[in-house]
C-alpha cells in the first residue's frame, strides 16, 4: 500500500512538471526491495532459504469463500484433522496434510489455500519459482532442498501455484534429463515432509502432471466453474455488502451474466461498485448493473470468436 501511494504521488507530481520531485521519489522505490506479486504479499522472506518463498498473512476465511458442498466438506475436515492432530497421533494416526487443487483458472485454488492457513492460523508460503528454479545442473533440486528445509521447521502453508511447471511427466520426450531430476527430488521432497506442514498445490492443467504426484496426495480437489446457484450466492452477497438493491433479482443476474469464473464475477463486481461509486449521489444502480452486462456479453462474444 505504501509502495502504491508513493507511486501515485509520482505519477502526480510529474503531471505538474514536478520533474526533480517526482524523480527523487521514484529513485527511493527503485532503491528499495522489489516489488511483490500481489497487494497481500507481506514480504519475500529471506529466513533461512535465500528469499525462495513470499509469506502472506491469510486475510479470506474459508466461510468467505464460495466452495461446493463436496469441497468445503473435504476442506473443513482437513482442517478438524490437523486442529487434532493430538488425538490422531494417540491412535497411531497422523493428520492428512497433502492436497492437490485442480481445475480451470480463476476459479478458487489460491484463495482456498489462503483460507486454509487463515483457518489453520498459520503463515502462508508461496514458492518463488523465479527464485528456485536455475539455469545450472541440479541448480534447482538444491534450491528445493533449501526450501523444504525450512518449511519442516514451520507450522504453515506451503503453497505450490502452477505446479506443472515443477511437477511435470517425466515420461515426456521433449523433457530434458535435468527437470525428471527435479521432479524425482520434489516427490521425494514431499514425501518427507512432517504433517504439520501443509502443503497446497495448483495446476490449471492436471493433465501434464507426472503420474506418480498424483499418488502423494491425500487430498484431490477439482474446483470448477461456478454454477448458476453459486452465482446467484454471489451476487446476493455483493448486494449486502453494497447496502442497495441491485435493480435484477440475484437469480435473474445470475442467468443474465454468463461468467466463467468467480475471478469474472469478482471483476464483474468491482467495475459495478466503482462506476456507482464515482456516479453518488445520483447514480443508479440499476443502469449500471444493466450496462454492464452489455458490456460483458459483448466481451463474452469477442473472447468466443478469438478462440474459434
Amino acid at each position: 500500500m505504501f509502495r502504491s501511494t508513493v507511486e501515485a504521488m509520482a505519477a502526480e507530481e510529474r503531471a505538474k512538471r514536478h520533474t526533480i520531485l517526482a524523480d527523487r521519489l521514484e529513485e527511493n522505490l527503485r532503491a528499495a526491495a522489489p516489488p511483490p506479486k500481489s497487494p497481500e504479499v507481506v514480504r519475500a522472506f529471506d529466513g533461512g532459504h535465500g528469499g525462495l518463498l513470499y509469506e502472506i498473512q491469510p486475510k479470506r476465511s474459508l466461510d468467505s469463500i464460495l466452495l461446493a458442498d463436496d469441497i468445503g466438506t473435504a476442506a473443513r475436515e482437513l482442517i478438524e484433522e490437523q486442529r487434532r492432530q493430538d488425538l490422531l497421533r494417540s491412535y497411531g494416526l497422523e493428520p492428512r496434510h497433502r492436497v492437490l487443487l485442480s481445475g480451470p483458472p480463476g476459479n478458487g485454488k489460491t484463495t482456498l489455500a489462503e483460507g486454509l492457513a487463515y483457518e489453520l492460523m498459520v503463515p502462508l508460503f508461496v514458492v518463488r519459482y523465479e527464485a528456485v528454479v536455475g539455469s545450472f545442473l541440479g541448480e534447482t533440486s538444491g534450491r528445493l532442498k533449501r526450501l523444504f528445509d525450512f518449511a519442516r521447521t514451520h507450522h504453515c502453508v506451503l503453497f505450490f501455484d502452477e505446479f506443472d511447471t515443477l511437477g511435470k511427466e517425466r515420461g515426456d520426450t521433449h523433457e530434458t534429463g535435468e527437470i525428471k531430476r527435479v521432479v524425482s527430488s520434489l516427490l521425494l521432497q514431499i514425501d518427507a515432509l512432517p504433517s504439520h506442514v501443509v502443503v497446497v498445490t495448483a495446476t490449471n492443467h492436471a493433465e501434464l502432471l507426472d503420474r506418480a504426484v498424483w499418488r502423494r496426495f491425500e487430498l484431490r480437489l477439482t474446483l470448477s466453474a461456478p454454477t448458476v446457484q453459486q452465482r446467484t450466492r454471489w451476487f446476493e452477497r455483493f448486494q449486502e455488502r453494497i447496502g442497495a438493491p441491485l435493480g435484477l433479482a440475484p437469480k435473474t443476474l445470475a442467468t443474465q451474466l454468463k461468467a466463467t469464473s468467480f475471478s469474472d464475477l469478482e471483476q464483474f463486481c468491482r467495475d459495478v461498485h466503482r462506476r456507482y461509486v464515482l456516479e453518488l449521489p445520483s447514480g443508479s444502480l440499476k443502469k449500471i448493473v444493466a450496462q454492464r452486462i452489455q458490456q460483458w456479453k459483448l466481451r463474452a462474444s469477442t473472447d468466443s470468436t478469438a478462440e474459434s
